[in-house]
């Protein structure tokens, strides 16, 4: 069985391009499976996954679930509410007392960034971070890798924009190190109060005009804000940010090239992207929720590599 040189998938910084290229190839072999009448490998039937979400998630969630039941793992669901966690157990209890029962791996979703890091340090078992806080979101960053070069043949020589609250996304806290690691070239537009401190120093460039930065990029990917991580108002309004980086039809139309849409979910339709473009041809977004369990299936067998 190939495996990945690193016994968690934490975070795409860290992460080699060898590894992102095996997780595409095995991505592609279960996409094909994904596309059989039975979609159900026996792979994982001798695992035991544990997902830990701690937030609120709905697309990662089920897309994980999905992901385990293709590869016959047997899977737990634990939830913060109604947990003993609303009584005061720690992180690490929560976690060792599930590892007690013979858990494998762990797919862990926390509001706090670093968590699943921490973590990683104090238990045996494989970890996925399935989003930290406002630092990464691994699986996403991969999906939508992958879905662009479905979509284009190689991510090499793509310029890619990121569009909106970089300061707060996790997803472009992954996007960002993936696309650069696989050769593209990588640009970030929203409100100066959105964007990071020292951005450049990632790689990337900033350009504070929307329009601009749309013409020059070939993949948009549209982020919306992040309210919830917000301890205080960074846009004036929502429909102020809509009319300056909003994206709609009109906006696209009035650029004389074919650019492809992207968004990692929820979207928030009439505030960061309009239906009109959404749903359009243009649009990648369905294709990214499809390749997402194909992803997440290949990190999920290819990480189970490191446990026999």
């Amino acid at each position: 069985m190939s495996a990945l040189s690193q016994k968690h998938l934490i975070s795409l910084k860290s992460l080699q391009k060898s590894d992102i290229d095996l997780i595409f190839q095995t991505a592609d072999n279960f996409k094909e499976i994904l596309q059989r009448p039975i979609k159900k490998v026996p792979s994982l039937r001798d695992i035991t996954i544990a997902n830990l979400f701690f937030e609120d998630s709905t697309r990662t969630r089920i897309s994980f679930e999905l992901a385990e039941k293709r590869l016959s793992a047997d899977t737990i669901n634990f939830s913060a509410s109604g947990s003993s966690v609303k009584k005061g157990e720690t992180l690490l209890d929560t976690v060792r007392n599930i590892l007690a029962m013979k858990v494998d791996m762990i797919v862990m979703r926390h509001s706090s960034s670093g968590a699943a890091e921490f973590l990683s340090q104090h238990i045996s078992a494989n970890i996925i971070n399935a989003g930290d806080g406002t630092h990464e979101h691994p699986t996403q960053g991969l999906l939508d890798g992958y879905s662009v070069r479905e979509k284009f043949g190689e991510l090499k020589g793509l310029n890619y924009l990121i569009i909106g609250d970089i300061k707060h996304s996790r997803v472009a806290g992954s996007d960002i190190p993936l696309m650069l690691k696989m050769g593209a070239k990588v640009k970030v537009t929203g409100p100066p109060t959105l964007i990071p401190k020292h951005i450049e120093e990632l790689g990337v460039t900033y350009e504070p005009n929307l329009k601009k930065a749309l013409e020059w990029c070939d993949v948009a990917n549209v982020l919306r804000i992040q309210l919830e991580r917000m301890d205080i108002k960074f846009v004036p309004s929502l429909r102020e940010y809509a009319l300056f980086y909003g994206v709609n039809k009109s906006l696209l139309d009035s650029i004389k090239k074919d650019i492809t849409i992207m968004h990692p979910g929820p979207i928030n339709r009439g505030v960061e992207l309009n239906s009109d473009v959404a749903d359009s041809k243009q649009s990648l977004i369905l294709h990214q929720v499809e390749n997402g369990v194909a992803i997440r299936m290949a990190a999920l067998y290819l990480l189970a590599g490191r446990t026999q």
